[in-house]
């Protein structure tokens, strides 16, 4: 008897692997974290503005994937810790551009650890996380 596609079976998914792995590897950060003080995603926002300092905020929500009414708690509080500034721009008042302080900057370094950590949970090779990234990118682009 051969057994028909079930299109809502929850193995028949690429949706289910994605999320899964996605909270695993979420998860496996927090310990490394913790001693900095940071949630994953105020750690993926200093990542982008430790590359990309003095941008504008919808700048760094299109490099995170992240709207404003997600990011502007966010930021408040990284602004709170005396990580970063928000000010608006002189060039158009509308835009608030995100800059980071000496104190974020300087945590930078202690945040140097934690991808040779992550690396080392993730039990994968070099040559599969660089094609596995790779495919998460494409579909990234696809869907944006």
């Amino acid at each position: 008897m051969s057994e028909e596609f079930n299109p809502l079976a929850l193995d028949n998914q690429l949706c289910f692997p994605l999320y899964a792995a996605a909270k695993e590897v979420t998860r496996r950060y927090k310990p490394l974290l913790d001693p900095l003080g940071l949630t994953y995603t105020q750690y993926i926002t200093m990542m982008a503005l430790w590359e990309h300092d003095g941008i504008p905020v919808k700048e760094l929500g299109d490099r995170i994937y992240l709207d404003s009414a997600t990011l502007t708690p966010l930021l408040k509080r990284l602004e709170s810790r005396g990580y970063l500034r928000r000010e608006r721009s002189a060039k158009d008042e509308r835009s608030v551009i995100i800059s980071l302080t000496d104190e974020g900057r300087a945590l930078r370094d202690r945040a140097l650890e934690v991808p040779v950590a992550m690396g080392g949970c993730l039990r994968i090779d070099h040559d599969e996380a660089v094609e596995l990234k790779s495919l998460l990118e494409s579909l990234l682009h696809t869907l944006g």
